[in-house]
């Protein structure tokens, strides 16, 4: 017997729908072809490039490790909240996602500048955090995280906790249920929100410009040389096309990774 896959779709919303993918498809379009293919090397390469990119990779990286290692837990812990306070939990979480990057910028800078009671405290430390690249770890940090707890919250609630309950009857301990079945369990919602968390991290913006500042080899990472390019100052624009279309494969990268660790849905 045949199944129905077409649906019931009005055949009239075919043109706004291929003027939407239109709408995404052509600007990328447009993008690749402006890039210098004979130079693309040399422009990706290039001192201010090399310096942009590594910035942007080790400090990604790093962001994404504290993604995890703060991500990881909270996730567990709206997971196995109560409806009341998980939707709490959950509200909080996705703040960072709907708030305009800048006032994001703004929050951190307010939090950790000399002002505040958190930076007075640092700097009778002889800490400074604004405008370096701690400051560059902290702004994707706070971006990226919603990304890893929500993917992995959700994989967690869908598992349930029958597994766990069956090795807690074995007498299994907490922290050996926790490396031994759930996290196991979960792992593609953990390998897809880290995948996630490190391409936004390295794609974050408007957080980073305001709370690190757009200090060439100490917080300028490719996503601020591509706009300092732009607007006259630092990488030629030539770099800053390459860098854009290095992005770009980044983003169409990840969105192979997370496909490969989601299940199917069924049709």
């Amino acid at each position: 017997m045949n199944r129905q896959t077409g649906g019931f779709v009005p055949r009239v919303l075919a043109l706004p729908a291929v003027l939407g993918l239109a709408l995404l498809v052509l600007p990328l379009g447009a993008l690749v072809a402006r890039v210098e293919w004979s130079t693309l090397w040399s422009d990706i390469t290039s001192t201010e490039a090399l310096s942009a990119l590594g910035l942007s990779l080790v400090t990604g990286l790093i962001a994404t490790v504290c993604c995890v290692v703060l991500g990881v837990p909270l996730a567990l812990v709206i997971a196995r909240a109560g409806r009341r306070s998980a939707a709490i939990l959950r509200a909080v979480v996705t703040v960072p996602l709907v708030l305009p990057p800048m006032v994001g910028g703004v929050a951190l800078l307010f939090l950790f500048g000399r002002s505040s009671w958190l930076g007075g405290v640092l700097a009778e430390w002889g800490v400074r955090v604004p405008f370096t690249t701690a400051a560059v770890v902290i702004a994707q940090t706070f971006v990226a995280l919603p990304f890893l707890v929500l993917a992995l919250e959700a994989s967690l609630r869908t598992t349930g906790v029958g597994f766990e309950q069956a090795a807690a009857s074995l007498g299994a301990g907490r922290w050996t249920i926790l490396r031994r079945v759930t996290l196991p369990l979960a792992a593609p919602g953990l390998i897809a929100g880290i995948v996630l968390c490190f391409a936004r991290a390295i794609g974050e913006f408007g957080a980073t410009a305001l709370f690190a500042g757009n200090a060439p080899g100490v917080t300028q990472t490719m996503p601020l040389a591509i706009y300092s390019a732009f607007n006259g100052a630092g990488v030629a624009q030539g770099t800053a096309v390459a860098l854009s279309l290095l992005l770009l494969v980044a983003a169409i990268t990840v969105l192979l990774l997370v496909r490969a660790w989601r299940p199917e849905a069924p049709r």
